[in-house]
């Protein structure tokens, strides 16, 4: 009997087909065991079996395309990847010809968690959720479908993304004082903050200390309910690493991506888009589009005119997205070659909405995306009561006290 793989074990032991209270037949690796059982001890990417493929270092095309150098070898000279290095962006998993790099699995000790939890467990939803369960899976129908897998709600995280974006958008009025100054958008991506942090350090000055929407809801959720387990899911593999970072290790609990959510949908054989709705609308146009490309420079542009109608400064965005086009236009800012004064980086082609652990193709998800902030009620962060309400229960009086704001919102690179 051949020994089944990484991908094998994981499904058959969501779908039950072995029992973790058992010990493990002898067709599974235990190594693979360990990994599923515990994540956080391993890289949000690991290789699914002994890499042999490429002998010498200078040949391993995965090696050669990680710019955070979480690839080496360990010291019996196999190929290791870097638990604290390894940002999630997924570059060598499409690098490796041979196919043994593999993203980690969160699923085990997330739903674990949910199951045996003595508080609450909330969902936290990325905005580039919209359609990725099937088209007519409203917001409404994945709270039930949640609910029946035992979460007490779902929050959506573009809230959290409007107000961060009152906080950047004051951010840019405060620094911003001439068109010689600028500014990195410093709220979103988690790839592009490890590439101002590990490979342009000397940019650092210009990104404003905030912690991403993801963070923010998870701290908001603690803070409201101590005890609660928090679980992000969205089409990013990178925010596995982010959530463990530890400086704000203290907001999410576990990171499920899109794929993973689908199947444990399909394990628990739960089809969302036959349950009933449960309407809530709680997220502004702006928060929505923080899932693809330029969706910051807008939102926070668009803030800035509203808070500070009489300056005279504008936004002037540039935007990248994909690894390869983000470097290039950190080395125009560097070299002078730019007269934008705000710079947003996404680390995935399109936006989140191109994220590795999408379920819609890129074009697709976008299409959703800007489906989904068309329809909403409010299209700024400022003209959504929601966000004041929360202010409100955080006991931040004004807008401005954001800025002051030394524990939630807040990270010090």
């Amino acid at each position: 009997m051949s020994e089944k793989n990484f991908d094998e074990l994981y499904r058959d032991i969501i779908k039950r087909k072995i029992s973790l209270e058992e010990p493990l037949p002898p067709v599974y690796n235990p190594k693979h065991l360990e990994c599923l059982l515990h994540p956080e001890e391993y890289a949000p990417v690991i290789p699914a079996e002994e890499c042999d493929s490429c002998k010498e270092a200078y040949e391993r095309a995965c090696q050669n395309s990680c710019i955070f150098d979480a690839i080496g070898t360990d010291a019996k000279g196999k190929l290791s990847i870097h638990p604290e290095k390894c940002v999630g962006c997924e570059a060598c998993i499409k690098a490796c010809e041979s196919g043994k790099l593999i993203a980690a699995k969160d699923v085990i000790p997330a739903m674990k968690a949910v199951r045996e939890k003595t508080g609450k467990a909330y969902v936290l939803i990325a905005p580039a959720f919209f359609g990725q369960f099937q088209e007519d899976v409203t917001p409404g129908k994945l709270r039930k479908a949640f609910r029946a897998l035992g979460f007490d709600g779902m929050v959506e995280v573009a809230l959290f993304a409007d107000i961060l974006t009152m906080k950047e958008a004051l951010e840019f009025d405060r620094q911003i004082q001439s068109q010689s100054d600028f500014q990195l958008t410093s709220c979103c991506c988690p790839i592009w903050i490890a590439m101002i942090r590990k490979v342009y350090q000397e940019l650092l000055p210009h990104v404003p200390g905030a912690v991403s929407p993801m963070i923010a809801a998870g701290r908001v959720i603690k803070r409201l309910y101590p005890d609660a387990v928090t679980v992000f899911v969205g089409p990013c593999m990178a925010k596995k690493s982010e959530a463990r970072e530890e400086d704000i290790a203290d907001a999410v609990d576990y990171v499920l991506t899109f794929q993973e959510v689908q199947d444990i949908f399909d394990a628990a054989d739960i089809h969302p888009e036959q349950l009933c709705e449960e309407e809530k609308n709680h997220s502004s146009k702006a928060g929505r589009n923080y899932a693809k490309t330029g969706g910051v420079s807008e939102a926070v542009a668009e803030t800035v005119r509203q808070l500070r109608p009489e300056s005279r400064l504008q936004v002037l965005s540039e935007q990248a997205d994909g690894v390869s086009e983000c470097r290039k236009m950190l080395e125009r800012l560097q070299h002078g070659e730019t007269t934008a004064n705000f710079f947003e980086g996404m680390g995935c082609v399109g936006g989140c909405v191109g994220g590795p652990k999408a379920i819609l193709d890129r074009k697709e998800g976008c299409r959703q995306v800007e489906r989904y902030a068309e329809e909403a009620v409010y299209k700024t962060p400022l003209e959504n009561p929601y966000v004041m309400k929360m202010m409100e229960w955080l006991k931040l009086d004004t807008v401005e006290e954001l800025l002051e704001d030394e524990e939630l919102f807040v990270r010090r690179f």
